[in-house]
């Protein structure tokens, strides 16, 4: 007997959420912010669209399908099955946190709030989810990039890696492009960011740097670099501080005592570079496959 599909809902405490649970009631955390000339009522709003939203996608779920749900902080210990259907209702952002536990299912993104969100991942109103489940494989691949260290350890990221200090202090290493040049480098760290991940933090550096290098777009394989703040000094350079990466592989050598990788602004979930550690950051062979 073959078992009817399930959708699992992914969701994230809203701001109204989380200052309730600091203040204990709507009362204490609507004095925290009037002391501070603030009002509760926007973000009130705000938390009540967001949970009209799931409302209204939970309902167009056919009745026969199974249901999961699960809460972003807990996505690292969710186990997704092959068959599901991931239904993303928050933020763009959001999409990218769940993005690397995934292996091929496909992902609607709903945007609770229209307008307010860049609407890149979140692309649809909860009033089309009836009409999305049933166009599940009409589907746009966003690249991914992957780092993967010289041990085997390896980290999936939508938008962008970034390798640097844990602390934000200067990181040292060894730079090496795919053409084969290299330096020695001192920078406050390195993005490698995809086509998803130029609408967010790489376009920041991009803009501000002032920089000629074409970002891709969100569907297109090749990747683009970044390295922030690189200080010249008789042992290091800042020739090599930004590129493209069509289908090839950033190297970076540690000269620090320990550096880390994380991607999508998730520390916490990162990898340890120790002295003398190479890591590759390139395209991932795994994709998102967002429902278009």
């Amino acid at each position: 007997m073959t078992l009817a599909p399930r959708v699992v809902m992914v969701t994230r405490r809203t701001e109204y959420d989380e200052l309730l649970a600091k203040h204990g009631t709507r009362g204490q955390a609507g004095y925290f912010l009037q002391s501070r000339g603030r009002d509760l009522t926007e973000l009130h709003e705000r938390h009540r669209l967001t949970h009209r939203a799931i409302e209204k996608a939970a309902a167009a779920i056919p009745v026969d399908w199974r249901r999961g749900t699960v809460e972003r902080s807990d996505v690292s210990r969710f186990l997704f099955s092959p068959d599901d259907v991931i239904m993303v209702v928050g933020q763009d952002g959001l999409v990218a946190n769940v993005a690397k536990y995934l292996d091929g299912q496909p992902v609607i993104g709903i945007d609770p709030e229209p307008g307010r969100n860049a609407g890149v991942l979140v692309t649809h109103a909860a009033d089309e989810v009836s009409d999305l489940l049933r166009a599940t494989d009409h589907v746009a691949e966003h690249t991914m990039v992957e780092a993967r260290l010289d041990d085997g350890q390896h980290l999936l990221a939508l938008n962008e890696i970034f390798v640097g200090h844990p602390t934000h202090q200067t990181a040292r290493y060894d730079l090496k492009t795919p053409e084969g040049t290299g330096e020695t480098q001192a920078s406050s760290g390195v993005i490698v960011a995809t086509g998803t991940g130029a609408t967010g933090w790489c376009r920041s550096v991009a803009l501000e740097r002032h920089s000629q290098l074409a970002l891709p777009l969100p569907t297109q394989q090749r990747l683009v670099w970044f390295v922030r703040e690189a200080w010249p000094s008789p042992a290091t350079k800042t020739n090599l501080t930004e590129g493209e990466l069509n289908g090839a592989q950033l190297s970076l050598t540690v000269k620090s005592d320990r550096l880390v990788a994380f991607g999508d602004g998730i520390e916490a979930d990162s990898l340890n570079l120790t002295w003398g550690q190479t890591v590759t950051i390139g395209k991932a062979a795994k994709a998102l496959r967002l429902v278009a």
